[in-house]
């Protein structure tokens, strides 16, 4: 058994006051707690299983769409070839920015301009990955990528596939590619969700798609690390603004061995549109312990045209910039994992 506990309190400015809270999907990081396990199976060969379950620490609510598991949960066989498993899982998108995307899905960062990125899962699927030397090289394809009711939102689609009349429909795909050597790495991944009957966010055929095209890389500098990348997205259940392309740059530096500062800043922009926005976000984590930190962080976002995102992937009810307009949050907070 493993699990992290990760709260603080939130402070977010908008057009029509400002609110203090606890938030309930993330601080610096989403909490979680799951189970795992491997059996030897000889010749090199593991069975392998994992159910992990996702839930607001401040109401001690389930996330994910009220899933017990909604996080992870699989099973399958690991290898020198790699590792196969089938369940609910990760996409490659998530594993292409995991060692680029310095922030994460901290509260301030990449989940507040594009929420599919912290919650690229998907349902009754299937995933091989494998690492060979410096080279990682995976793929996912779903049967039915979101079973659950729970939107417009990552947290639930109303795409659950596996149709009998409709054998494309809620299909997700996702290929990886990826190199890390001794100081620098660079990644490329392809991530697609299919529409079908009834599904939110405009995908309401299985003729739409909704694709994710990532390059990404970072260099080591010393004890820090400085990263950049984009994603380029063409998704054609938008109407008005099918395609756009998130552009990041971030660093990370233990300033004191029990200290780190990260920093990120992010730009997307819509083509043929005014509508675009400006995220700059910071952190600071201070370790008490290998398991216990106390952090501080704080971010801030403008909106061009008439993009009214907010700062904070915790979504604040009734707090927004409102359009074109800005917005300012600060959060302190402390985790534990065990």
């Amino acid at each position: 058994m493993y699990g992290l506990v990760d709260s603080g309190v939130e402070y977010v400015t908008g057009s029509t006051g400002h609110v203090t809270r606890m938030p309930s999907l993330t601080g610096s990081l989403p909490t979680r707690w799951g189970v795992r396990g491997v059996e030897d199976l000889g010749a090199g060969l593991r069975g392998i299983f994992l159910l992990e379950s996702g839930f607001g620490l401040d109401t001690g609510t389930l996330n994910q769409g009220g899933r017990f598991f909604g996080r992870q949960s699989f099973v399958g066989f690991s290898g020198g070839w790699g590792t196969f498993t089938l369940g609910r899982q990760y996409t490659m998108l998530f594993w292409s920015l995991l060692d680029t995307d310095v922030l994460g899905p901290n509260i301030y960062g990449s989940g507040s301009l594009d929420n599919y990125i912290p919650n690229a899962r998907a349902d009754n699927s299937i995933v091989y990955r494998g690492t060979f030397g410096g080279l990682t090289v995976g793929a996912s394809y779903s049967l039915g990528r979101d079973v659950i009711n729970a939107g417009p939102s990552p947290a639930g689609t109303n795409c659950p596939g596996e149709s009998a009349t409709d054998s494309k429909a809620c299909r997700e795909w996702s290929i990886l590619m990826k190199y890390d050597g001794s100081r620098w790495g660079v990644a490329m991944a392809v991530d697609e969700l299919r529409g079908g009957p009834g599904a939110f966010a405009g995908l309401v055929s299985s003729q739409l798609t909704d694709r994710r095209v990532v390059a990404n890389g970072y260099v080591k500098l010393g004890e820090g690390q400085v990263s950049a990348g984009v994603i380029r997205r063409d998704n054609e259940g938008s109407l008005t603004t099918p395609r756009s392309n998130l552009w990041y740059i971030g660093a990370t530096y233990p300033v004191l061995p029990a200290f780190t500062l990260d920093a990120e800043v992010f730009r997307l922009a819509y083509e043929n549109s005014k509508n675009a926005a400006n995220l700059a976000a910071v952190r600071g984590t201070y370790y008490l312990s290998k398991r216990t930190a106390v952090y501080a962080t704080a971010g801030h976002i403008s909106n061009d045209g008439n993009l009214a995102l907010s700062v904070s992937a915790g979504s604040a009810v009734g707090i927004s910039p409102g359009p074109g307009g800005s917005q300012n949050g600060v959060m302190v907070g402390m985790r534990h994992s065990f």
